[in-house]
């Protein structure tokens, strides 16, 4: 089979799945990922035959998308804020929402040196590998409950050569969120899909990608926002701020949580698609 056939044979193979656009896209990254080639590369060598090994990870991927299955999870990777990260089904891929609010805090910090920086419920590691290399001279900590997480995160440190903390914790636990040292700036991308939120989202996620990192009770939408925002009280330096991303639909709430707490110049901010997707609060 060459290039193009493969091209066409994938796109063919999940067209009743997937709008003819995200067909593409998925098409691409899926050759990509066999062949080492980019697109460019691709058109120009389109009549290459695959090799026997490209062919059965051919046929292994399609049958994957067939069940619906990720396939930045089939590929291993996905791109975040200029890096190429590895991830698994331990870890949430990371959305291109999260990259605006890596950019808000980055450009909040230009000019400063010196900075602590805490991650909650850190997944891939995207967030503070992303300041890290963006803030050299920050010290960047991370913490996740997840101990398959923490091997993904601490896999894509070493893979960018960046020296970011990793730690094992449970942010609902205050006896330990009591351990961590002091901050200039706290930011947590945490679970906040409510339970009833259930049935509207896309079967690739419910099924693939992990609960414990997406979901919240019904009747305590704001569990993880509660508990760090308490830690960060206790933790944040003087100046500091705490940055979240949110629930589109809870960000009335989050922020009169924060202004309860005592936060000032509580910050709600949209995403590229319009919604309310970030918040920033200072101590």
């Amino acid at each position: 089979m060459t290039i193009q056939t493969a091209f066409t044979y994938i796109t063919g193979a999940i067209g009743d799945l997937y709008e003819e656009r995200e067909a593409a896209n998925i098409a691409h990254i899926v050759m990509e990922s066999l062949t080492g080639m980019s697109k460019l590369d691709r058109i120009v060598n389109k009549t290459n035959l695959l090799t026997p090994e490209q062919n059965q990870r051919l046929k292994a991927a399609i049958e994957a998308l067939l069940r619906k299955e990720p396939v930045q999870y089939i590929t291993g990777s996905t791109w975040f804020y200029g890096m190429e990260l590895n991830v698994n089904n331990q870890v949430l891929i990371p959305r291109p929402e999260t990259e605006e609010l890596v950019e808000w805090m980055v450009n909040d910090a230009t000019g400063r040196s010196g900075l602590k920086i805490l991650d909650v419920g850190t997944g891939s590691g995207a967030i503070p590998l992303a300041l890290k290399r963006s803030l050299p001279d920050a010290a960047v900590m991370a913490i996740d409950i997840s101990p398959g997480a923490l091997e993904v995160a601490s896999g894509n440190a070493a893979k960018w050569k960046l020296d970011v903390h990793f730690q094992q914790m449970d942010a609902l636990d205050p006896l330990q969120l009591a351990t961590l040292p002091n901050f200039d700036l706290v930011v947590s991308n945490p679970p906040y899909i409510t339970q009833s939120e259930k049935t509207g989202m896309q079967e690739q996620v419910l099924a693939y990608e992990p609960s414990l990192a997406l979901f919240v009770p019904d009747n305590d939408p704001l569990l993880f926002y509660r508990h760090i925002a308490q830690m960060a009280q206790q933790k944040l330096k003087a100046g500091g701020a705490l940055y979240f991303e949110i629930n589109e639909a809870l960000g009335k709430e989050v922020v009169e949580l924060l202004k309860a707490l005592q936060f000032k110049e509580v910050i709600l901010k949209q995403d590229m698609f319009g919604k309310d997707r970030m918040i920033k609060a200072s101590i």
